[in-house]
């Protein structure tokens, strides 16, 4: 139904999405996403509906809001995207290696702490 109309709203792009209009316009400020103005209205068109999705979905995986505009920006190179999805790659390999840092680094705290729990455990029992 959206990909059938030539402009999309403020109103639309919130629904769809789940976020305010204040964040629409902090991405529009923050050169993410231009939409038309035709005086205070903004039209967005696909391409901005796109790159909303891909804030988004960067987003939620941890990119900042930089590496997401230099994928974004990558989209018009014109290579038929293949330098965006080889950055993206990168990328996305290097937040999942981070990622798996941390849990290596919770797991040993995780460790840790029952030890010393079991430790403070068994001086309290002894002295009780």
């Amino acid at each position: 139904m959206l990909a059938t109309l030539p402009h999309l709203t403020i109103g639309i792009l919130c629904e769809e999405f789940g976020v305010t209009a204040r964040a629409l316009r902090f991405y529009e400020d923050e050169a993410l996403i231009a939409p038309e103005r035709r005086g205070t209205q903004r039209l967005y068109s696909e391409r901005d509906r796109s790159r909303l999705a891909w804030i988004l979905r960067g987003k939620r995986v941890g990119l900042s809001l930089a590496d997401i505009k230099e994928l974004l920006d990558l989209y018009d190179v014109g290579d038929g995207r293949r330098t965006q999805r080889l950055k993206t790659i990168e990328r996305c390999q290097a937040k999942v290696d981070a990622l798996q840092q941390q849990r290596v680094d919770i797991d040993a705290t995780i460790d840790e702490l029952t030890s010393f729990i079991a430790l403070v455990k068994a001086q309290t029992d002894r002295k009780g």
